[in-house]
């Protein structure tokens, strides 16, 4: 299907399939991997402009990124996977989502052709919010001053919106900057870019089953489960059920979180698995859970014998424990 909903929200996949009734409409464009607090600040002026001409807000996005397109090798880690960033859109307020999937074609298009098909013939676009560092068109020939133009000639606004800040040192919040807190290990930070706690989902699969041998027996999530995986190490956070209603016994359950390769095992294969805080009697295989992290609490260890491997384990569970309460108590 072309044209889905998420959260209510109408997802739209073909230009040709944008609804004749949907515009006018307040429009931003963008790569939003991660949604976080810069495209946040972004959504919510849309939204406000939106509100103040009677418009629908829409947000117009790439899949797959353009740099995994036009230079594979080169091609970022994917800090959420579209449905995430769909569903992440949607809590933002716009009414829809155009989803442009990008290919050497759509690249080629210059700014003009770009802004006549998608912007003014398809949207109807009254304006058009954006940073002041964006490009776009063919070779990102076109910029904000392109873009004045062009709404100048075609009838919309454009609204420029500085950056915001994510510390005194004037780094702004950028998805690069959440890559680089994740790939430290430093989710607490990733966190504060992202305006929550980073998150990975997937199925739950059987794994060596050591950690139940050991008296903490983890979910282990499938290879394909989506989100930027962190750096290796243990973590503090919460093992989520998105099939359970929120606020539902169960739902979202204290963790303690390992990534990596189980070095004290000989082990290669990189793998997140999650325990469940004092919990031994869940059966979550063949379930699609989310982890979110929210503090580092160690890196990745060789242990000489189990002994010691589980005492460590102890100590990370209760310091899990301390840090993420269980929001049902």
């Amino acid at each position: 299907m072309s044209r889905t909903t998420v959260a209510a929200v109408l997802v739209i996949s073909r230009i040709e399939d944008v609804p004749t009734d949907l515009g006018p409409t307040v429009v931003v464009m963008g790569n939003f991997d991660g949604v976080h607090r810069g495209h946040q600040a972004l959504l919510r002026r849309v939204c406000e402009l939106a509100a103040e001409r009677s418009a629908a807000p829409v947000a117009v996005t790439f899949e797959p990124h353009p740099i995994a397109v036009l230079r594979p090798q080169d091609a970022p880690d994917q800090i959420t996977d579209l449905q995430t960033r769909l569903d992440r859109l949607a809590e933002s307020g716009v009414t829809a989502t155009l989803v442009l999937e990008f290919t050497h074609e759509l690249a080629a298009m210059t700014p003009e052709e770009f802004v006549e098909q998608v912007f003014v013939e398809r949207l109807r676009a009254t304006a058009v919010v954006c940073g002041h560092d964006t490009r776009f068109g063919a070779r990102n020939s076109g910029d904000v001053d392109t873009l004045r133009e062009l709404g100048a000639d075609h009838g919309f606004e454009v609204v420029v919106i500085n950056d915001v800040m994510a510390d005194e040192a004037h780094h702004r919040f950028s998805s690069t900057g959440v890559r680089q807190a994740l790939r430290d290990g430093d989710v607490t930070e990733a966190a504060r870019m992202l305006g929550r706690p980073h998150t990975v989902t997937g199925m739950v699969v059987h794994g060596f089953e050591r950690g139940r041998e050991l008296g903490f027996p983890t979910a282990n999530l499938a290879e394909d489960a989506t989100g930027m995986v962190p750096a290796d190490g243990v973590y503090a956070g919460y093992l989520v059920r998105p099939n359970l209603p929120a606020g539902a016994a169960d739902h979202r359950m204290p963790a303690a979180i390992s990534v990596g390769t189980n070095p004290t095992f000989d082990g290669t294969k990189r793998t997140v698995e999650a325990y469940v805080i004092d919990r031994t009697d869940l059966d979550l295989y063949d379930e699609v859970v989310t982890v979110e992290f929210v503090r580092r609490l160690r890196g990745n260890i060789r242990f000489e014998g189990i002994d010691p491997l589980i005492e460590q384990m102890t100590r990370d569970v209760d310091q899990a424990r301390e840090l993420c309460p269980d929001p049902t108590i």
